[in-house]
């Protein structure tokens, strides 16, 4: 079944992702590139939208989009950077704002008539984040909304489906955003909304099973919503050909290896449990520097786990639970070489050594839709709201050398945090936590004894995607109780502090 599909050209805002995510919710399905690299297949997608951008028009590192091919054939809504552009370049004055045009506002007008604005009233609140504002509309530009700040709020081009808006509907923050987005995909665009997850699971289990046949696939299976997800569908496509291998990194959080393995039993998966701790703590003795780590776990899984797929005969297939984030994030909005954060332990491809093709059934979707197909497939609640985890798992929660007294230590610790969210009521109500093992030492007194002794810091944050979060405002009475509870029972640990920092500009991991 072919389903209509949006283009997003990305010029590198951190709400891109948010405006595929939004579509995606309109089960209308959406792809997401680098504002140069537009597809040639251009008249395969249905409309297209323009992100926003921390770069500045008037700049001489100004992005150019070529839209030759667009304008004036496809529906297009360009949002903030994008509306700069079109107003910019196209006979308009994009200006240095004067007054402070950044967070929630109000319409004080909007032009009734237009189908981008059915449904939605004078005083609907959106979203501003822009230090340009535009002064005058491009040629053939017609006004269709303001705020008391931002009289050119929203606009389109006559003789084109063209409209640009200077706010973000993508966000939260702006309450009638989703309405306008199906305004624009629905009304003006006329796109089928048929991308749901009955769908994605009938498409995908056949097209699996097209591509992979009667070969055999190995898949390194993590406990978490991803892999899991990724092992049901293709268990579904092809049967018992699916090996799946849990790899015992020790870095796991405490009692998990026995306990997935556990999960996974009834739900007729082969699974393969592989106890391999003293050879990633080997692999990591001595190093301190956090991407070292990362590379030095990377590396590691990757040999035991090609060690364990040759005791399969025959496997052909390398299944891995990569989703679209991951594939978003590995290419540089700019077109550039992306500044990398972190490394992505699924993304990347494989050494040479390891003869396996490739085969990744998430790929193009968020991870709530992930958890929406995982549902549609019946798989248990609790696998499926467990929190993210990362791939080196404590080795990166532990800052500084990783040692298996630290390991032990810091189990200890994230258990009864995250038995505490639980029992509490909290853990369902927090996207992800964890807790941080810091490379520092504090006084403290026990009993009539002075203390020198190590400090956790605990981590809880609410996000949808894990590109933005907000820490989560836990009630005091849980901290004292956590805190108290991690002093008395942890023994090298005599002080407890929470983060408070939100992404950006901190990162959700410490590592």
């Amino acid at each position: 079944m072919q389903h209509d599909k949006i283009l997003i050209l990305d010029f590198g805002s951190q709400y891109t992702q948010l405006i595929g995510r939004r579509v995606r919710e309109l089960n209308t399905y959406s792809e997401i590139v680098p504002f140069n690299k537009v597809p040639r297949d251009i008249d395969s997608y249905k409309a297209v939208i323009l992100s926003g951008s921390p770069n500045s028009v008037r700049g001489e590192d100004a992005l150019h989009p070529d839209l030759s091919q667009i304008r004036g054939k496809k529906p297009i809504l360009a949002v903030c950077y994008g509306a700069q552009y079109l107003a910019h370049f196209s006979g308009g004055e994009v200006a240095p704002s004067s007054t402070r045009e950044y967070g929630r506002a109000n319409l004080s007008f909007i032009n009734n008539g237009e189908a981008l604005f059915h449904d939605i009233s004078v005083g609907s609140q959106v979203w501003m984040s822009h230090s340009d504002t535009i002064k005058k509309l491009p040629a053939n530009g017609q006004l269709l909304a303001s705020t008391s700040d931002v009289e050119n709020a929203a606009f389109k081009i006559e003789g084109e489906s063209t409209y640009a808006l200077q706010f973000h509907p993508e966000v939260y923050h702006s309450t009638d955003g989703k309405t306008l987005l199906e305004n624009f995909l629905v009304r003006i665009t006329g796109v089928q909304q048929d991308w749901t997850p009955k769908a994605f699971i009938e498409e995908t289990v056949e097209e699996l099973r097209a591509t992979v046949g009667n070969e055999k696939v190995v898949l390194g299976l993590s406990g978490g919503v991803d892999s899991s997800v990724a092992a049901v569908l293709l268990h579904k496509a092809i049967g018992d050909h699916l090996h799946c291998i849990f790899v015992n990194n020790g870095l796991l959080r405490k009692n998990e290896f026995e306990n997935v393995l556990k999960q996974y039993e009834g739900m007729g998966l082969n699974v393969k449990g592989v106890d391999a701790s003293a050879r990633f703590l080997n692999a990591l003795e001595g190093i301190e520097e956090p991407e070292q780590k990362r590379k030095a776990i990377g590396r590691t899984f990757i040999e035991v786990f090609d060690d364990e797929a040759h005791h399969i005969e025959d496997a052909k297939w390398l299944g891995q639970g990569t989703i679209y984030p991951d594939v978003i994030e590995s290419v540089s909005a700019t077109g550039g070489p992306s500044a990398t954060i972190k490394s992505h332990h699924n993304v990347g491809g494989l050494p040479d050594f390891m003869k396996l093709k490739v085969v990744e059934p998430l790929r193009s979707l968020f991870k709530d839709e992930v958890r929406r197909v995982g549902a549609s497939l019946g798989i248990d609640k609790d696998i499926l709201g467990r929190h993210p985890f990362p791939g080196p798992g404590l080795g990166i929660r532990i800052l500084g050398d990783v040692t298996a007294e630290k390991v032990n230590m810091l189990q200890d610790v994230d258990h009864i945090f995250i038995q505490g969210l639980k029992d509490w009521g909290l853990y369902d109500k927090v996207w992800q936590a964890g807790a941080m093992l810091l490379p520092v030492q504090s006084v403290g007194v026990m009993g009539d004894e002075r203390t020198y002794e190590k400090c956790v810091a605990l981590r809880a944050v609410e996000s949808t995607d894990g590109m933005t979060a907000d820490w989560v405002n836990l009630p005091y009475e849980f901290l004292q109780k956590t805190s108290n509870e991690i002093i008395n029972k942890v023994k090298g640990v005599n002080r407890v502090v929470y983060d408070i920092s939100s992404k950006p500009p901190a990162t959700i991991e410490w590592e």
